[in-house]
């Protein structure tokens, strides 16, 4: 299964590749992150609860980064294993910087095999996609922390408010543009 997309971050891309290289961002970022441990130089082992439709589990798997170019690309490689299935997969990570925004452009494949397999290609895309946003929202709040602040929490509700919140400001944003001088 192909993954992509971008994600826009209101921050400089050294913030935010600096947020998507740290294992204690991404353990309060990943939506269902339990644990992730450093194991060698940029590798991780990880546990997450995760699932799609009625199909939840737990998994254990390895995440390693490579081809680090700070702050403008990584790619990360996946694997991961558990009750409902496994996956295994890779993908490239480019940030740009435009109009002081941080533009996040992903690529990657991903492999799934086991009963998550059976939910259906279309419903592991939405799940896929409903993540990554989680995901990049999540790293759009600790990208705009400041270093003597607490980092910020990452619940349900506060992601949610985060991606509306900003959904309306690109909303009034592209209205505002779209409008003709007076």
């Amino acid at each position: 299964m192909k993954i992509e997309g971008t994600h826009e971050i209101h921050s400089s891309p050294e913030r935010v590749y600096q947020a998507l290289i740290d294992p204690a961002v991404l353990k309060r970022c990943i939506p269902g992150c339990e644990r992730l441990e450093k194991t060698g130089e940029n590798a991780y082992s990880t546990t997450l609860r995760a699932g799609v439709g009625s199909i939840k589990g737990l998994f254990t798997g390895n995440v390693r980064l490579e081809d680090l170019r700070p702050p403008r690309h990584f790619r990360m490689v996946v694997d991961g294993k558990g009750q409902p299935g496994f996956l295994k997969g890779d993908g490239d990570l480019d940030l740009a910087s435009r109009n002081g925004v941080t533009v996040i452009t992903y690529a990657g494949e991903v492999h799934v095999g086991g009963t998550i397999a059976s939910v259906g290609q279309r419903m592991l895309q939405g799940a896929v996609k409903m993540m990554a946003t989680q995901f990049f929202t999540s790293i759009e709040a600790e990208a705009k922390t400041e270093a003597h602040e607490s980092p910020p929490k990452h619940d349900f509700f506060r992601t949610a408010l985060r991606w509306f919140s900003g959904w309306l400001r690109r909303s009034f944003r592209s209205r505002q543009r779209a409008q003709p001088p007076q």
